[in-house]
């Protein structure tokens, strides 16, 4: 609800047309289970596409790296803001590597449980679901030692308080599409798709592209340790993408650059590199 206010007061300012907030709840809002045992990408999308499908809202409003990669019947992405700041953050008292030896730290995803145990092999990660305040909460309580949540989330709620480090892409990469929002609505509305236009952002959309295109390719989802992130270097879309073991022993990591136009292009043929290199098995294992 609140990054869908901010992109209600962007497109209210942009084109002078009210905007009303209509709440829908998603089966991954409201499962306590662990997403990749409630179906993984999708679990926060699939209701809010009924909605559009069935008339009842004119769009929609996605954390992106929530929306699976595959196309939607009847359902277009319309526009993607202005990316926040992609990169995953540690909340606890002290930085990762001032964490006491076999230190309990929280996270639902198997990409960030990969990377940190790469980073910390000693960590007891202990996999949680739940909002910001939530999972916030547990270290307050005494009840872990420090969560890793995403920056953009905790600067959308205004809580940038909690961060005691913000891990850079060389330390762990970030979600595909983590920091972006995505605009849907249906695709047989092509004035409003001008409408949600307006607030398009045509550099963030080759680097989302880029790094979902890898997710496609590889074939993962939110149960995948599959970390990327693609920016505008010089003039020329980078993209650095890693796949771990999940037990963070092994990881292959790759990048490629080329013209923002071709991001596609470059992260399929990005994700055909990392297969070569054995991605796939390392996908496929678990504790």
């Amino acid at each position: 609800m609140t990054q869908s206010g901010l992109v209600a007061d962007a497109l209210s300012q942009r084109t002078g047309h009210a905007v009303e907030l209509v709440g829908v709840t998603t089966e991954g809002d409201v499962s306590k289970a662990l997403l990749a045992q409630i179906g993984g990408t999708g679990v926060f999308v699939n209701a809010l596409r009924d909605s559009l499908l069935a008339g009842e809202v004119d769009f929609a409003v996605h954390s992106l790296k929530d929306l699976p990669t595959g196309p939607a019947d009847g359902i277009a992405l319309a526009a993607t803001p202005p990316r926040d700041d992609p990169r995953d953050v540690l909340c606890g008292p002290s930085k990762l590597a001032d964490l006491p030896r076999g230190a309990r730290v929280g996270t639902g995803s198997p990409r960030r449980i990969a990377q940190l145990r790469a980073l910390r092999p000693d960590l007891e990660v202990v996999p949680i679901r739940g909002n910001a305040d939530t999972r916030l909460r547990k270290v307050a309580d005494g009840e872990l030692d420090a969560v890793v949540l995403a920056h953009a989330g905790l600067r959308r709620l205004g809580r940038l308080d909690a961060v005691a480090e913000i891990f850079e892409p060389d330390q762990m990469l970030p979600a595909p599409g983590q920091g972006a929002l995505a605009l849907e609505c249906r695709s047989d509305r092509p004035e409003l798709r001008d409408l949600l236009g307006t607030v398009d952002d045509p550099m963030t959309r080759a680097a989302v592209t880029a790094e979902r295109t890898v997710l496609a390719v590889l074939e993962g989802g939110c149960s995948a340790p599959v970390g990327t992130y693609a920016a505008e270097v010089e003039q020329k879309l980078h993209l650095t993408a890693t796949v771990a073991a999940f037990d963070g022993s092994r990881q292959v990591r790759l990048s490629a650059s080329g013209h923002p136009e071709r991001a596609e292009e470059i992260g399929r043929d990005l994700a055909r590199r990392l297969l070569a290199q054995g991605a796939d098995q390392l996908m496929g294992e678990r504790d």
